[in-house]
């Protein structure tokens, strides 16, 4: 039995940028359906995205793994095996949250998983099921000592326990939540954002070409219209040229008449939808404008954190400044008020001296 699908939701896919660990990189250009399956055969769980022929996600689910949401619609999570990081910007808040919960459950029947095919495995090897109790109870005990290996002798089975596997993942979630610490939050909504902009641009893009089309075929079916009606008139000429009188062509003239209304209700029903494809192509501006905005926005946000770096630079270079003549103000002022308590002393002898000159 293959595997089945249990959930799907749409939303745009990211990879961590191997080379700086930074910056996302997208993996498709539109929103694409990420699903959750389920192996029966090997109880395994697993994250499967599709982008035309190529899969772009390929991550089976472990015990271990969290998956984090950094804003109102993105979300991440770590893959050890894959060696890299995925992200999911999605439309809605409300898709992130059913999503979220989703991996929840599916991480703890993973969890359930894991357990019931290690006790079958104990059940199934016949090293395990030993009746000695001194065995057993040693048996007990290495489930909860270091790694280690044992050989049981020539032709025999051999046990392999290591943690090192659990101690290479805790390494891994670190280094991980290390690595997206640093990232800038802000940068990767606005790239999600970005993303999802350029979407919907593309989609609006296309229904406009397709509108385009449409009214091109519209007007080369009124351009046939009218030359249809000109013969019709032409011919109307003809026969009243040929009969001599216009009474013998009365009721052509009236069929043609009620075709050439017909020809231009359905005219003026055409040049409608002209103008409301030409409408819509308003839109498309807009939303290019839309998007110009938000690129400029960006950039001046940028050009403000540095306007904002060399005012503080300015501002420190301007405060030890300051600190510097304050400290020779300071120096200053103790100079002079050691002159001032020379002077003084000086007075102070004068005065004595007069004193004692006015006593004589």
């Amino acid at each position: 039995m293959g595997e089945q699908p249990i959930f799907s939701a749409r939303a745009h896919v990211f990879q961590i940028d191997p080379a700086t660990k930074r910056n996302w990189l997208p993996a498709s250009k539109h929103a694409v359906t990420v699903s959750f399956f389920y192996d029966a055969s090997r109880s395994v769980y697993r994250i499967i995205s599709v982008g035309g022929t190529k899969a772009i996600i390929n991550s089976t689910i472990t015990p271990n793994m969290t998956f984090t949401k950094t804003s109102q619609k993105f979300g991440q999570w770590a893959d050890s095996r894959a060696n890299t990081v995925y992200g999911l910007g999605f439309s809605t808040e409300q898709q992130l949250q059913q999503f979220a919960e989703q991996f929840k459950e599916v991480k703890e029947a993973a969890r359930l998983a894991r357990e019931k095919s290690q006790e079958r495995f104990e059940l199934a090897n016949p090293a395990l099921n030993i009746a000695a109790p001194e065995l057993s109870q040693e048996l007990s005990e290495e489930r909860h000592s270091p790694p280690l290996l044992t050989v049981n002798g020539p032709g025999e089975e051999k046990l392999f326990r290591s943690k090192s596997a659990e101690v290479e993942l805790t390494a891994e979630k670190e280094r991980v939540k290390k690595m997206l610490s640093e990232g800038s939050m802000c940068e990767i909504n606005l790239e999600a954002e970005l993303f999802t902009l350029q979407d919907s641009n593309s989609k609006l893009v296309e229904a406009l070409q397709e509108a385009n089309s449409s009214v091109d075929q519209w007007k080369q079916q009124l351009a046939e219209y009218q030359e249809e009606t000109d013969r019709l008139r032409d011919q109307v000429a003809e026969l009243e040229a040929q009969l001599g009188h216009p009474a013998a062509g009365q009721t052509a003239r009236e069929e043609l008449s009620r075709t050439l209304k017909e020809l231009e209700t359905l005219l003026s029903a055409k040049d409608q939808e002209i103008h409301n494809l030409q409408s819509k192509k308003t839109d498309v501006g807009e939303l290019e404008k839309e998007k110009e905005e938000s690129m400029q926005r960006l950039e001046d946000l940028e050009r403000q954190n540095g306007d904002l770096a060399d005012r503080v630079q300015s501002a420190e270079k301007t405060l030890a400044s300051s600190r510097e003549e304050q400290d020779q103000s300071e120096a200053e002022v103790k100079r002079i008020i050691n002159v001032l308590d020379v002077k003084i002393c000086d007075l102070n002898d004068l005065r004595h001296s007069l004193a004692k000159l006015i006593d004589k």
